[in-house]
């Protein structure tokens, strides 16, 4: 991941630009970052639950490096709404218009 994680200011100016909507634009970065997070979440746990215990006794559960190291990982990634920034910003997230249908009327 090439992408800075430290905050970075944006002119809300050039946002809006893409969409015509400051809002539009917000909502469209807020969907595709609840997307990252959940696919991010999803190969969290899944690498994570190699080293699931069914032990339910504290004293027998054991540090691994392994994952902690996974663990370190994930937590110095950068946050999905700073990358769902970047990719629109980039033009890389596609969004469509909800085309709304009128009824039809019948002579």
């Amino acid at each position: 991941m090439s992408i800075n994680s430290s905050i970075q200011t944006r002119n809300m100016v050039d946002v809006a630009d893409k969409t015509g909507n400051v809002y539009e634009s917000v909502a469209i970065i807020a969907k595709r970052a609840r997307q990252i997070s959940a696919t991010l979440k999803e190969e969290l746990n899944s690498k994570l639950a190699e080293f699931a215990s069914t032990v339910d006794n504290l004293e027998e559960i054991f540090e691994n490096r392994e994952q902690i190291e996974i663990s370190k990982f994930y937590e110095r990634m950068p946050k999905p709404s700073t990358l769902a920034m970047e990719e629109f910003v980039n033009d890389e997230i596609l969004a469509r218009e909800k085309v709304k249908e009128e009824p039809e009327t019948k002579i």
